[in-house]
């Protein structure tokens, strides 16, 4: 597979899906580059709000957009609740690191992966100086039917404890690695995909 579909899946909506290319994958994860300008489903929500400050109960139609950020690699390790992103400029300078706390499903064929959010998150600048996000959104969702039980939100709080560590000891994937990153020039933008797209079956395997 040339490109995986990542559905960004906040409670029960849909907030977006965007085509990435599969840059690597193997038995220790998936590696994936959103390119500038890719184009994409986007929740329609009401202007100047987001998602997480919505009813959960919501219904939010896909409207074809736009990535509006400069390109970024995501690192999808294998059996790991989270994700590292590398981000870019337009210019394509590495600017930072970001955790994304998650879980994930990917479909039989590997052509989407779904991507729940658990909402907090660990942004890292290129020194490694780190800090959590959207702590009390987090705490706030807590406890919520549709989205984590205090027993699962100390669990992920301590997925990414695990993730600082690695910070800290400026171990991979925060160690350098990826971060002159280039994508050849012939790399196609890959195609809005077609909607409606299928659930995820199975466990989650990247």
């Amino acid at each position: 597979m040339s490109t995986v579909n990542i559905h960004l899946i906040l409670g029960r909506t849909v907030s977006m899906i965007v085509p990435a290319r599969a840059v690597e994958s193997d038995d220790a994860g998936l590696l994936l580059w959103v390119a500038p300008g890719t184009p994409l489903w986007r929740a329609a929500i009401p202007t100047g709000t987001h998602l997480r400050d919505l009813p959960p109960e919501g219904s939010y139609p896909l409207r074809a957009d736009r990535w509006r950020h400069g390109g970024a690699l995501i690192l999808q390790p294998a059996g790991a609740g989270h994700a590292v992103w590398w981000n870019f400029t337009r210019g394509q300078e590495f600017r930072s690191w970001y955790v994304n706390l998650e879980s994930r499903a990917s479909t039989p064929d590997g052509a989407d992966v779904h991507v729940t959010d658990q909402e907090l998150d660990i942004t890292v600048t290129p020194d490694r100086a780190w800090e959590w996000k959207d702590e009390e959104s987090f705490a706030a969702k807590t406890g919520h039917p549709v989205y984590w039980t205090a027993a699962e939100a100390a669990a992920i709080r301590a997925e990414g404890v695990r993730v600082t560590r690695l910070i800290d000891s400026a171990s991979y994937p925060f160690d350098g690695t990826w971060c002159d990153f280039r994508p050849p020039a012939s790399w196609p933008v890959p195609e809005l995909p077609e909607l409606p797209l299928g659930p995820a079956g199975g466990d989650a395997d990247a």
